[in-house]
């Protein structure tokens, strides 16, 4: 990343636990920011200074932990390349725009991997790297313009979130064949959620 881009990070869903909390502050603090904390029963803020700028990572606490919420634009590589290591490490999702000159590229990552890239240069737009088929720019349309594409978003969610439970409980049991059976789908639907999200 060249030091003068800007990226955004949006529709962040990185969940930790309080240790991860704790690393990732000393994490920072051994790559030189300044920096403070601050908690109440609803938020945990870990506000960063980069030179001039403070940014506010907020942490809103969940029952089994804290989920980490919000868009940030940031200007400071190495705060970009920790971001981009989270999202990675904890299997989060986020849309990442990195900002140069006068092109957008933008990454949709699922479960820490990127499943969608595309550049945007002016008015045109260019799909660099898709996971599985693409949906045409009717379709696209369509769904946008109907009611359909929430509900579709929220049932497909559902499923995910059933999913994930059916998982869990596969791997407390010990059961590989039914916890192996449980990713494939869950591949399927994230890849189906993502398709509808974008």
């Amino acid at each position: 990343m060249n030091k003068n881009d800007e990226v955004e990070y949006c529709n962040l869903e990185l969940r930790f636990e309080r240790d991860h909390l704790q690393n990732l502050i000393r994490d920072l603090i051994r790559d030189g920011y300044s920096l403070y904390w601050s908690e109440n029963e609803q938020l945990f803020v870990i506000s960063v200074r980069t030179g001039r700028k403070l940014i506010k990572l907020r942490f809103q606490r969940i029952d089994d932990g804290y989920k980490l919420v919000g868009d940030y634009m940031i200007r400071d590589a190495k705060l970009s390349e920790r971001m981009e290591k989270l999202i990675g490490d904890m299997r989060g999702h986020a849309v990442v725009k990195r900002f140069r000159d006068r092109q957008i590229i933008i990454e949709n990552i699922l479960f820490g991997e990127v499943i969608r890239l595309v550049e945007i240069s002016g008015y045109q737009q260019r799909v660099i790297y898709q996971k599985g088929p693409l949906l045409s720019d009717h379709e696209i349309t369509k769904l946008f313009y109907s009611g359909l594409g929430e509900e579709r978003i929220a049932e497909c969610r559902h499923e995910v979130d059933d999913e994930l439970d059916r998982l869990s409980a596969a791997m407390q049991r010990g059961d590989t064949e039914e916890a192996e059976t449980c990713k494939q789908r869950l591949q399927e639907l994230t890849h189906r959620l993502s398709v509808l999200e974008w």
